[in-house]
């Protein structure tokens, strides 16, 4: 195995399948001889060639309905949105097209695009860059959503998403580009999509979370630990389709349960698994589900960032006030 950080594990993922199917494509704004932005396409077009790995112009609804039309011939197209927060160009294509492909013309044509996109705060990035939007695509049916949390899911959960034949928003938070390292297989290898990670086991509490939240949420652990509180901590990996047999079935154990998000409180995926979990398992819940969530404004600009963000001491807080309910 090689230590890897996020984004060497999803070059490799993009190098693997670009080896394995000569139908994969890459393609996006600066993907090819620059690399991309964060460097995740960086070396592909040399290796593989212009054909396969391309530059488009700086517009995210052709980029999405070039995905269309090469998905109809037969293609596994794989395009960059720069920044998550520029997908409103293309939101006709996504939800309006991509979703609808499979059930508009009757199971005889799918649509196996992977939308690649950076997200997520903490980098101190311009308006409109760091914007979590998950909630927007998850709602939409026909639409995969995946938010790996670490280099070893990055890479699996990327190549389980390009040979999928269904449309896939792939979500890259910023911050764990480069964060830190784990050992990655250099072989290829996949998880599966639509599947929870127990990330830590507990009985007092369970804390469910994705993308960066998953580190913050395993730091609270640590801390609740220190008081005595052993939380079991879920990844999502895919939000939509949610794995609700992990999640109920770590409800029935602990009986307590905290939604961590970037997102606005309004916004992304935690009142969805709220009333899911109400639903389901009600009967087992000895205290109201908390969520931890930014304010439902505006994403901050960067001087007020991270007293915006949500942060491990805030899902220490909700924890506490569920275990002392």
């Amino acid at each position: 195995m090689a230590q890897m950080t996020m984004i060497q594990a999803i070059t490799d993922a993009l190098r693997t399948e670009l080896k394995n199917d000569e139908n994969v494509l890459v393609f996006g704004e600066d993907v090819g001889q620059n690399g991309g932005v964060f460097r995740a396409t960086e070396g592909l077009q040399a290796e593989f060639g212009e054909e396969r790995v391309f530059d488009t112009p700086l517009a995210e609804s052709a980029i999405a309905g070039i995905s269309i039309g090469l998905a109809t011939q037969g293609y596994r197209p794989v395009p960059e949105i720069q920044f998550f927060g520029f997908v409103y160009e293309a939101m006709d294509a996504i939800n309006g097209q991509m979703a609808r492909m499979r059930y508009r013309t009757g199971n005889t044509m799918n649509a196996p695009i992977t939308i690649r996109a950076p997200f997520g705060g903490g980098v101190h990035t311009p308006e409109l860059h760091a914007d979590s939007l998950e909630g927007l695509i998850a709602q939409q049916p026909g639409m995969k959503v995946v938010i790996p949390s670490n280099p070893y899911d990055a890479k699996g959960l990327l190549i389980s998403s390009i040979r999928d034949n269904d449309p896939v928003v792939y979500l890259e938070h910023m911050k764990l580009y480069r964060s830190f390292r784990e050992e990655v297989p250099e072989e290829e290898y996949t998880v599966e999509l639509g599947k929870a990670n127990v990330k830590r086991e507990g009985t007092d509490v369970t804390i469910i979370a994705y993308g960066a939240m998953v580190q913050a949420s395993m730091k609270a652990a640590e801390e609740l630990e220190k008081n005595g509180v052993e939380a079991e901590v879920i990844d999502l990996r895919t939000v939509m389709p949610l794995d609700m047999d992990t999640i109920i079935k770590s409800v029935e154990k602990t009986n307590r349960v905290v939604v961590v998000q970037e997102a606005q409180r309004q916004a992304g995926m935690a009142s969805h698994i709220t009333t899911e979990i109400q639903e389901r398992a009600i009967l087992h819940l000895e205290a109201p589900i908390l969520r931890v969530a930014a304010p439902d404004t505006v994403y901050a600009f960067t001087q007020a960032e991270e007293v915006w963000l949500p942060n491990y001491n805030d899902i220490v807080e909700k924890v506490n006030k569920v275990i002392n309910f």
